[in-house]
């Protein structure tokens, strides 16, 4: 079977799956923020909301600047376009296939009416 690989999905949806970082994504929505700031917000180590914006950064999801001694964060350019593309077409895909059972399922509905 063929599959169908993208690293930057893949990426996209590792860092995605983790809810303290679909957090981070939600308060930079608000405006930037310093990594300082965004560990206090979430009650984290520094440490431990570095290594969250860093699997947001590689993903290209959130952009760093240092500015003097503070490390600013903010939302990636490239947003969550191709991912929404991917997650409509999917989500396309079960709504033919739902309503193709709903078909079959009225049909024999029907046919059982009838006997």
């Amino acid at each position: 079977m063929v599959q169908y690989i993208s690293p930057t999905l893949d990426l996209s949806f590792a860092a995605l799956s983790d809810a303290t970082r679909r957090g981070i994504i939600d308060q930079l929505g608000r405006g930037d923020a310093s990594i300082t700031s965004l560990a206090d917000r979430f009650q984290m180590t520094l440490t431990g909301m570095k290594k969250h914006v860093q699997v947001l950064e590689r993903a290209g999801l959130v952009i760093t600047q240092k500015v003097g001694r503070v490390r600013i964060c903010g939302l990636g350019k490239g947003g969550l376009t191709a991912e929404a593309e991917w997650i409509e077409a999917h989500r396309r895909l079960f709504e033919a296939r739902f309503e193709a059972l709903d078909e079959i399922i009225s049909e024999m509905n029907r046919e059982g009416r009838d006997e």
